[in-house]
């Protein structure tokens, strides 16, 4: 009987490839937990000042513009506990963007309501051309990558960032952070910024010509993030975030509703933690998710394990999403037998822009320090 070793400290295990273990059974990702811990985490004294700085200068040259920032608005936790900070203690003027690809759940879209409503922020949806949106997110299943989220994620981002351009709004407000996102294998999720991979990914397997979907090339990059100037600003690593704390704070302040796990604010990617990924590649995303909140101090090891020991998602949950997906999708039982069933590739069996990015790493890593700035 095969075993599948577990990291002494957090529940991260061999069904992570890259996963490495030292003399005292910790993984290699508590340990690069802890490095970017230190790198990008500043919520001492230091960072509560430059934060507060870098609030007055986002005023200040906001104080002649209809808004100061530009947030982006799931509904889920993180999203919604920024629009809920900048607006209750920092009291900027922020206006919403919210992705509609047509995967939202109701609890999603009320909470989106809700929140604009009670903080009074001003929103707008953009609505992807289900078509064509359709013919990508296949494209992306018929792959047969882990990561089947990329056409989300990067919509979101080159979304946010064009927007920001084009209203001259000079900062982007997000929600990613270290203390609940920062572990997680890249051969369970590549990036979502590679639009050479999301367009060689169409260009084989889609029918539909890709026309109004949001993009950004390399070049846009350098273009709206270092040529013009657009900061991107993760505030949730200058002050204290403690998971169950900001939704209990949602919960009383906002009448924000849970929705359960991480990101089920959308039914497809609900499908893609809860069915795709066990299902077809044995990941589970909870174990990155969980560790890193063991790594945060905010659960213990023993009930990150106790979590993990349960279902993703109740059984009729699980198969509900299956054939909503299947039926939303166009696919027959066939056409989804076969995708499940083909061989799983990754990233790296089509053009993507990973040796660009390699090549140029320190310059990136660079960049990425000053397009993050704070203070």
């Amino acid at each position: 009987m095969n075993t599948v070793k577990v990291c002494s400290r957090c529940i991260m295990d061999e069904t992570a490839k890259e996963i490495t273990f030292d003399n005292d059974g910790v993984c290699n990702f508590c340990h690069n937990y802890d490095n970017v811990l230190v790198n990008d985490v500043h919520t001492d004294k230091g960072g509560e000042e430059k934060l507060e700085k870098l609030i007055e200068e986002i005023k200040r040259k906001g104080k002649n513009s209809r808004y100061d920032c530009l947030i982006g608005l799931s509904g889920g936790v993180d999203s919604s506990y920024v629009a809920y900070i900048i607006k209750k203690k920092y009291g900027l003027r922020a206006f919403a963007i919210h992705l509609d690809n047509g995967w939202n759940t109701e609890l999603a879209v009320a909470n989106v309501e809700q929140i604009v409503k009670r903080l009074d922020i001003d929103l707008d949806t953009c609505v992807l051309d289900w078509k064509e949106f359709r013919d990508i997110q296949t494209s992306f299943l018929k792959s047969s990558i882990s990561n089947i989220e990329i056409p989300t994620d990067h919509a979101i981002w080159a979304l946010l960032i064009k927007t920001a351009a084009k209203m001259k709004i000079p900062y982007i407000i997000a929600g990613n952070n270290v203390v609940t996102e920062s572990i997680m294998p890249e051969s369970w999720l590549y990036g979502s910024k590679d639009s050479k991979l999301i367009k060689s990914l169409h260009r084989q397997f889609g029918k539909v010509k890709m026309k109004t979907y949001p993009s950004l090339s390399t070049l846009d990059y350098v273009d709206y993030l270092l040529v013009r100037g657009i900061r991107w600003v993760p505030i949730l690593n200058y002050i204290p975030y403690n998971k169950a704390e900001a939704k209990q704070t949602l919960i009383d302040e906002l009448g924000w509703q849970d929705y359960g796990g991480k990101h089920y604010e959308s039914i497809f990617t609900r499908f893609f933690h809860a069915f795709y990924l066990p299902v077809k590649f044995g990941y589970d995303l909870r174990k990155s998710y969980l560790s890193a909140l063991v790594c945060s101090g905010q659960i213990s090891r023993d009930e990150a394990l106790a979590e993990i020991s349960k279902p993703p998602a109740p059984k009729d949950m699980l198969d509900q999403d299956r054939d909503y997906v299947i039926k939303k999708l166009g696919l027959s039982e066939d056409e989804f037998d076969v995708i499940m069933k083909s061989p799983n590739k990754t990233y790296v069996d089509y053009p993507n822009n990973e040796s660009l990015w390699k090549r140029f790493h320190s310059v990136i890593r660079i960049a990425r320090n000053y397009i993050i700035r704070v203070g």
